[in-house]
Order: C-alpha cells, then structure tokens, then sequence
C-alpha cells in the first residue's frame, strides 16, 4: 500500500510500542530515491538518533553515557514496514520492541547523507 505523509510532521513525534510505552522519538528517515519516487528504508528513533541526525553519534553516545544511558538502548532502527503510520500523529510499532536492531547494533558508523 502506497501511503504518502510529510516527513516534517513526524520528525519529533513520540513512536510508541505495541503495549502503549513510549520507545523514543522519531528522529530521522531514511530513504533513497528510486525511479522517481523516494522510499523510505527505516525509521530512526531515540537519542542516538538525534546525533546521528547530527553526525556526531560517536561524540553522543560519550555524552548520553555521561548522563547515564544504557549501551543500546539509546535508539532504535525501526524498518519501514515495522511502524504503523495511520495515525501519523501517534506512530506505532507493528512488531516487539525486542525484534528491532539498536542504533548501537552496527557500531560506530558514520551518518549517511
């Protein structure tokens, strides 16, 4: 199903699980332009987000250490066919919190684009 939403009224939105806790904020999209059309791949979510938005997520997870934040659990990459956008002002996740992969999962790669 081809669903079109303006990024800019997600980015900062509270994505929530599918028990109603709060994972994180939707910090960043990631897609890639193909024949045309712009899909998205995944959904970043959570304060590791924010520097990696940034391109400074090795200086961030130093910093949301200092403050207290646990190794991976500072973020989520949540795949485009995991959140549940009908309601674009309240996302949700179509799958358990512990299927999806931790921005700290891949280590300290760089941001793209």
């Amino acid at each position: 199903m081809k669903q079109e939403i303006k990024v800019e009224l997600l980015v900062g939105k509270k994505v929530y699980a599918a028990n109603g806790r709060k994972i994180g904020r939707l910090e960043e999209v990631r897609a890639e332009l193909r024949r045309g059309e712009c899909l998205v791949g995944e959904y970043h979510v959570g304060s590791y987000a924010v520097f990696e938005r940034l391109a400074a997520l090795s200086i961030g997870r130093v910093i949301l250490g200092k403050l207290g934040a646990r190794r991976g659990h500072g973020g989520y990459r949540v795949p485009w066919d995991k959140l549940d956008l009908s309601d674009p002002s309240r996302p949700r996740l179509r799958c358990p919190v512990e299927e999806l992969e931790t921005m700290s999962d891949r280590g300290d790669e760089p941001a793209a684009g």
